[in-house]
């Protein structure tokens, strides 16, 4: 493990925003992330190998691209804020995010928005020196195409694709000066079943950025619609040899996911399936396996210029009976073609933890790592948080500076359940066994008054770890929510006393499915406050949702969500 300083690239004008220091602040001095998972003990990349997944944590969605020299990777955030990461390699192996592509408020408005809601899938393409990300905003605009001619930023305000309504996961393909786009849709008439979707493709003009001509369903249902397939989604169109060739998902998000290809002559259609199909999925590997990789699917291929193919895709690494609180990870994996298909996994194959690198030249590593066991430490000595920090939904009210080697968080009356733009500054759990720790000045003057860490998955599914003050004296505190049957405020799951102090440490310790929270005011020991809290409750299988938990600085003030 080694230590890491914030690398400080966002690039927006919020996050130097004016806040004068008063009593209701609580001021961060910094965050440290330590995390490992069970199989780094085990399993180690040797020499010219890789570890999989490439992007631990809450990285799902990946599409990749090639220009060059240069590999870019972006990554689904839904609601989250700044959204889209840009990621960049020049060996597919070690990966730096370079920006977010949507980091202004007035490109897109999550408003109140679930979590799980807003940017789905995008994914990324180059062309005649102009980079692409196509997207769907949930629940807020649909379907849309940004640009950029620099990666790093910045990306277009959206152009809006009304001829996609009700679909998602567009993605393009060039072939000269045309372009057609394929998404996701509903199925031609009624669906026959839940899950009943299908593949449709147009043409895009590339100088109105207008869908043009009819549209046409290439996929009814999936690969075979006599087995009710659900969800054939990603859908992603390349030409190899002459010939076209449509790879999507299959099977929902969940352990039946997997990866399957299409064959045709044109961009329109029609496709034939691979007779081989699924190219890529777990679903029909031992449950009880050791450090099991599962429902692996929504893949992307690209090309190096030596011509070896690879594919990114996501997949997930449980703790326990498909629980699993880091969500939905980027994996890496070579392509082989046989009999002109390509695949990814043989029936019956694991997905590696480990693999021989792809044959490019050899990169150093990235200041900030992306997988394996790893410590990482912001000490908020910048005027730009890094590119990895979000906030729930667009940025509302000036509650947060950074300044003076800190962040101060302006207590705000939203709370972790109230759909809003709490003040909370979060980085993901990358890791099954993880540990958080901060140093927070903070002196609450009145019940209400919270300051601390949150551990987020939804809005219904959290967990959070404050100094409040409670009888004229100073108390540790742990509440949970547990889903919307649980009070909106939470459930007080044990608290301490705490003496006043100048300042004070709060960790929270990640064990799987248990979750340890400890106190130290200055210059004293850790104490604990709660051990062995059920982490189960921020897991997707229990909370729903397609992220993963989000960890950081929370404050609250009386108000709403009290």
């Amino acid at each position: 493990m080694r230590g890491v300083k914030a690398a400080l690239t966002l690039a927006t004008a919020l996050f130097t925003t004016p806040l004068a220091l008063a009593a209701d602040t609580a001021r961060f001095n910094w965050l440290d992330y330590q995390g490992a998972d069970p199989s780094d003990a085990v399993v180690k990349a040797k020499p010219g190998e890789y570890r999989n997944p490439i992007l631990t944590g809450y990285y799902p969605d990946p599409s990749i691209t090639r220009v060059g020299d240069d590999y870019y990777i972006v990554n689904s955030t839904f609601s989250w804020f700044p959204g889209i990461p840009i990621f960049h390699s020049r060996d597919l192996v070690n990966w730096t995010q370079i920006g977010n592509a949507i980091d202004r408020p007035d490109q897109l408005d999550f408003r109140d928005l679930g979590l799980s809601r807003g940017v789905f899938a995008p994914a990324i393409d180059y062309h005649d020196g102009t980079f692409y990300i196509l997207n769907t905003c949930v629940d807020c605009g649909g379907n849309f195409i940004i640009t950029a001619k620099d990666p790093k930023g910045p990306w277009s305000d959206p152009i809006w694709l009304p001829d996609l309504e009700g679909g998602i996961d567009p993605s393009i393909y060039f072939e000269g000066d045309r372009a057609w786009i394929v998404n996701n849709g509903p199925p031609e008439g009624e669906p026959l079943y839940q899950g009943h979707r299908a593949i449709w493709v147009q043409e895009l003009d590339l100088k109105s950025m207008k869908t043009i001509g009819p549209r046409k369903v290439l996929v009814n249902g999936g690969v075979d619609i006599s087995k009710k397939p659900i969800w054939i989604e990603g859908p992603h169109i390349f030409k190899k040899d002459g010939a076209y060739y449509l790879i999507c998902a299959e099977g929902g998000t969940a352990i039946n996911h997997s990866q399957v290809v299409l064959r045709g002559t044109s961009p329109m259609g029609p496709f034939t399936p691979n007779p081989a199909n699924p190219i890529l999925t777990q679903r029909d590997l031992d449950p009880a396996r050791p450090h099991p990789v599962t429902s692996a699917g929504h893949a992307d291929f690209v090309v190096t210029p030596k011509g070896e193919w690879w594919a990114s895709f996501l997949a997930i690494r449980p703790y326990g009976d498909d629980l699993y609180n880091t969500g939905r990870e980027t994996f890496l994996m070579p392509v082989r073609w046989v009999d002109g298909w390509p695949r990814i996994t043989e029936p019956g194959q694991a997905i590696p933890l480990t693999h021989a690198k792809p044959d490019l030249p050899a990169q150093p590593a990235p200041k900030v790592p992306t997988t394996g066991a790893f410590q990482v430490r912001d000490e908020f000595d910048g005027d730009r948080l890094p590119p990895y920090w979000m906030m729930a939904r667009n940025p509302k009210g000036d509650w947060y500076r950074l300044s003076d080697g800190a962040l101060t968080l302006k207590l705000q009356p939203v709370g972790l359940s109230d759909h809003g733009n709490p003040a909370f500054w979060a980085r993901r759990q990358q890791h099954h066994n993880a540990t958080i720790t901060t140093d927070m000045v903070f002196t609450p003057d009145r019940p209400g008054e919270r300051a601390g860490l949150a551990a987020v998955q939804s809005d219904e599914s959290w967990m959070r770890f404050t100094i409040e003050k409670e009888g004229g004296h100073m108390v540790a505190r742990v509440a949970a929510r547990a889903g919307k049957d649980t009070p909106a405020d939470g459930k007080m799951l044990g608290s301490v006393p705490v003496k006043a102090s100048a300042s004070y440490r709060l960790r929270i310790t990640a064990r799987g499915g248990e979750y340890d929270f400890d106190v130290a005011a200055a210059g004293a020991d850790w104490q604990p406050v709660v051990k062995g809290a059920d982490g189960t409750i921020l897991s997707t299988k229990k909370a729903g949702g397609f992220i993963g938990v989000m960890v950081g600085p929370f404050a609250q003030g009386p108000g709403k969500g009290d």
